[in-house]
């Protein structure tokens, strides 16, 4: 029955899965980091949410036959 020391673990995968474990303790705020968390945790929803309600009501997607449109106005 093998050990499990007996393999040996490439040294680059093994640094890797430190990083993984602990990158919470490297993290710092810089301007890149928040300004990347703005745009992801507030313009990309706000960009959606807005051309949802500039087009709600406009498509109607069900009880089409073909040739018919599916804008309403």
């Amino acid at each position: 029955m093998a050990h499990a020391n007996s393999i040996h673990m490439d040294p680059a995968l093994v640094r890797y899965a430190n990083m993984y474990v602990k990158r919470h303790e490297y993290f710092r705020w810089t301007p890149r980091t928040a300004w990347l968390s703005f745009v992801y945790v507030m313009a990309v929803p706000a960009v959606g949410l807005y051309f949802a309600y500039k087009t709600e009501g406009k498509y109607d997607m069900r009880g089409k036959r073909r040739g018919d449109t599916i804008v309403e106005f």
